[in-house]
């Protein structure tokens, strides 16, 4: 089975943190995801998509996203039904957040980086180990090769 959705859009409104009663992180949020087909004399089309994000992947989104801003997410659909005021049963579509990452320009989305940043890029950016230093030794080892002298080979 498979079960994968990608979508790009922007957030209908800020996105808000929540913890549930075990201290997890969540957040809800929309977003306006254009139709690639528009038809001759007829406005673009917009799809509203709920997602849900959980634990660092919800704490990533509300600190670095805000109504209007430029998002990328991949996840997986999900449904769950409820029972609305009325008592009618509703089933609610939505997609699960794996990873979400900036897709607008660095000033629309406020990363002063040079690279596009997402959930993983940030798990990833620990202090890395520092780098192998060599001395300058003794080159006696090594023969030197003359350009004058044509190179063929063997």
């Amino acid at each position: 089975m498979l079960n994968c959705a990608v979508l790009m859009g922007r957030l209908v409104a800020d996105p808000e943190l929540r913890t549930t009663p075990n201290g997890v992180s969540v957040t809800t949020f929309r977003i306006a995801v254009d139709r690639s087909f528009v038809r001759q004399g007829e406005e673009r089309q917009a799809d509203f998509i709920d997602i849900v994000a959980w634990r660092s992947t919800a704490e990533f989104v509300t600190r670095y996203f805000h109504k209007g801003s430029m998002i990328a997410v991949q996840g997986s659909i999900q449904t769950r039904s409820y029972e609305d005021k009325n008592g009618n049963k509703r089933t609610a579509f939505e997609v699960v957040a794996d990873n979400v990452s900036f897709c607008g320009s660095k000033a629309e989305s406020g990363n002063t980086g040079a690279r596009p940043y997402s959930v993983e890029a940030a798990a990833a950016a620990a202090p890395a180990p520092p780098a192998a230093t060599y001395a300058n030794g003794s080159t006696g080892d090594f023969e030197s090769i003359d350009d004058d002298d044509e190179l063929l080979p063997f």
